[in-house]
């Protein structure tokens, strides 16, 4: 095995993703102008602000479409799909901008053109990305220090997150542990070989992710220290896990919760909450009128296919543990609950055909911006959970009910990441993402939630 590997970090790929984008684009744009003669999209002193304009819409709307998402990047029908989408709404939204864009070409072979460089630059360029830049080649090759016990779990967390990173082998902390574990497809490697193996096979990383501090003997921690001062990347796991992941570890952090958990001090800036304030106001206005305007067509689908009242109120539970009435446009058969409350699932029956509609399309919850109005609810926070299923997650979790220092929202970190909480153990997954939110709020990450928010309504997935 080649014992140096280029390996990038999944922030580093979707930076790498974006740049080349542009570079491709803008490049083919240049050179069909140039070589070509191509007079619609020139490039001169008076229109510098074209290709700018241009560039924002592709980057926005590539998120839109998921041209980012590393796991549609190495997936060559994905790529055809989202780079299709992009580049029709690119081009159309740059063509229908007053004044920041060139006058309509009188040759619809000019508009064929300029649709087609777009297309084909960045095609071609994101095949090359699946050949060479997602390949083995680009593997990073990392080395556990754990407890046996844990081995399993470990790396199915971080090699699921990153597929490019290779745990292959492992030093056991625990020595008290002597029992043969199930999971043998990880390497132990004896502490006084650590140094050997990582220069055999290439290692560039070791995660520490040893619960018990004895398990770090003065054997280990010279061997360490040496790696260290070799160039060797070490790193504690809750650390790579969150990088990965885009969540906290809670699992594996129990009761030192708060030793990793620094609040955001967006939590307690008040430019920032007046900011979200503002921009909650103008978001439910705009929501009540849109879902105003669609009440008439509701109620008549809903009286033909729903059967019973349009609207339904819940208790839910608000920042700071407040209750308060959550509003919706039904989706389920009156009585739903008639034997007791219980997780909605996939394929639940007692979702109507109408009400699976308004779930997919996220209609049901438009009269949320009500709440969003009062100020029960934000834009963007961690769902709102009922009563019940809060006081059975705490007694199992205490600190879940920390995600309720801030509002919960009508979409979330966890609404984007992962699917709908159909148990108590997914539920802890999604506790997790929220935690991640709560962590880094801020205004990079909120914009981030509403783009894969609008992805989720445009590839109809919601629950």
């Amino acid at each position: 095995m080649n014992k140096k590997r280029m390996h990038f970090e999944l922030s580093e790929r979707k930076f790498l993703l974006r740049l080349v984008d542009l570079i491709v684009v803008l490049g083919s744009l240049y050179l069909m102008t140039a070589v070509f003669h191509f007079p619609y999209f020139e490039f001169s002193k008076d229109t510098f602000y074209r290709p700018i304009v241009f560039s924002i819409y592709l980057l926005l709307l590539g998120g839109v479409f998921e041209m980012y998402s590393l796991q549609v990047a190495g997936n060559p029908f994905q790529i055809l799909k989202s780079i299709l989408l992009t580049t029709s709404a690119t081009v159309l939204l740059y063509l229908l901008t007053p004044f920041l864009s060139p006058q309509l070409p009188k040759s619809r072979l000019q508009l064929l053109v300029f649709y087609g460089t777009i297309f084909f630059a960045l095609y071609l360029w994101r095949i090359v990305y699946v050949k060479f830049l997602a390949s083995n080649r680009f593997v990073q090759n990392v080395i556990l220090i754990c407890d046996k016990g844990q081995l399993e779990q470990l790396v199915i967390d971080l090699e699921e997150a990153d597929p490019y990173y290779r745990i292959i082998g492992y030093v056991n902390s625990d020595k008290e542990n002597k029992e043969e574990i199930a999971y043998k497809l990880k390497k132990e490697i004896p502490v006084d070989q650590l140094t050997k193996f990582v220069s055999k096979f290439g290692v560039s990383e070791i995660v520490v992710a040893s619960q018990k501090t004895d398990g770090i003997t003065t054997e280990l921690y010279q061997q360490l220290l040496h790696l260290l001062e070799s160039g060797k990347s070490i790193r504690e796991y809750v650390h790579v896990y969150e990088n990965k992941t885009q969540r906290i570890p809670v699992h594996q952090i129990a009761e030192d919760f708060y030793r990793f958990f620094p609040f955001s001090r967006s939590n307690q800036n008040k430019l920032y909450l007046y900011q979200v304030r503002f921009f909650e106001l103008l978001f439910s206005i705009t929501g009540i009128l849109i879902g105003a305007i669609m009440v008439p067509f509701l109620v008549v689908a809903n009286r033909f296919w729903n059967r019973g009242p349009l609207f339904y109120t819940q208790e839910r539970v608000g920042k700071d543990g407040a209750l308060f009435k959550i509003y919706k446009f039904r989706s389920m058969v009156e009585n739903a609950e008639a034997n007791g409350a219980v997780f909605s699932k996939i394929g639940d029956t007692r979702v109507t055909p109408f009400g699976k509609f308004l779930r997919k399309t996220r209609i049901d919850e438009i009269p949320q911006f009500l709440n969003i109005l009062k100020g029960d609810m934000g834009v963007i926070g961690p769902r709102p959970e009922r009563p019940m299923f809060v006081e059975e997650i705490s007694a199992i979790m205490p600190f879940y009910e920390t995600r309720h220092i801030i509002k919960p929202g009508l979409t979330g970190w966890a609404q984007v990441n992962y699917n709908y909480g159909e148990s108590i153990e997914e539920s802890l997954v999604k506790l997790q993402y929220d935690l991640y939110y709560i962590k880094h709020r801020s205004v990079f990450i909120d914009i981030s939630i509403v783009f894969k928010t609008i992805s989720t309504v445009i590839f109809y997935r919601g629950q």
